[in-house]
């Protein structure tokens, strides 16, 4: 029986999703637990990888399982095997052939600013010692709707074939203490979202106009776009997948 697991994470201790030799990553915990649950070796594959240092509000990955499998009681052996940083909180079945990457329609990213220093919830925040001009930043993410190029916003060295991606909705909420950047794409590149979150604050700083961010995203060159911003403030919040793949 092929499920997909939903689970939240807080990646602060990890190097991100990833399965990597000599790394603490999420993706080894989960088939660690997967294993000592089931007893049998289970291969996990998500909607997608997080860095290091990010965090995840809902992460998806699909699993093959025995077809007897109690899932109410799957997620709570699961949770008392997994540590405390990571949780499982659903399991839905799915056809056989569905999988988590590939059939996700859209992902969703935040980006977490606080603009007053607490002592709370480290490692969960950007924390900026300045208030940007978030009006003008939100007119820049205009220019990001529909789809582009987006190889100015990406890592220089990634395994993909193209750069083109469709974001669905950008844009900044926020208030006095605190904002977040929310984005919403069919895919994103390495690297994409701290890179975009970065330059959008050189224009919230009155570094880059509106005019230049678009000049920027038109040049599909790294070097011209503002630097990243780090990854503690970054969380995958939600896959979009068609119906249709659930049983």
């Amino acid at each position: 029986m092929r499920c997909f697991f939903y689970i939240s994470y807080r990646g602060t201790a990890y190097h991100g999703w990833q399965l990597q030799p000599n790394a603490h990553t999420v993706q080894a915990e989960v088939n660690r637990a997967l294993e000592v649950v089931l007893r049998q070796p289970v291969e996990s594959v998500a909607s997608g990888r997080t860095d290091a240092g990010v965090h995840a509000k809902e992460q998806v990955f699909h699993a093959d399982i025995p077809d007897e499998t109690d899932l109410p009681l799957l997620i709570n052996q699961l949770n008392g095997v997994l540590p405390a940083d990571i949780v499982v909180y659903n399991i839905l079945p799915v056809k056989p052939q569905a999988h988590a990457r590939f059939d996700a329609l859209a992902r969703t990213y935040e980006y977490h600013i606080r603009l007053v220093r607490t002592p709370f919830c480290q490692g969960e925040y950007y924390y900026l010692p300045y208030r940007p001009a978030f009006e003008m930043m939100n007119r820049a993410c205009q220019l990001l709707l529909g789809e582009h190029d987006f190889a100015s916003f990406s890592r220089a060295k990634t395994d993909v074939s193209h750069f083109r991606c469709t974001i669905k909705a950008a844009g900044w909420q926020y208030d006095d203490q605190q904002a977040v950047f929310t984005v919403t794409a069919n895919r994103f590149l390495r690297g994409m979202v701290r890179a975009l979150t970065g330059t959008l604050l050189e224009v919230g700083r009155g570094r880059l106009d509106v005019q230049g961010f678009g000049a920027i995203l038109a040049a599909r060159n790294r070097q011209q776009a503002g630097v990243s911003v780090p990854p503690e403030g970054l969380y995958l919040c939600r896959i979009t997948y068609p119906q249709e793949i659930f049983i």
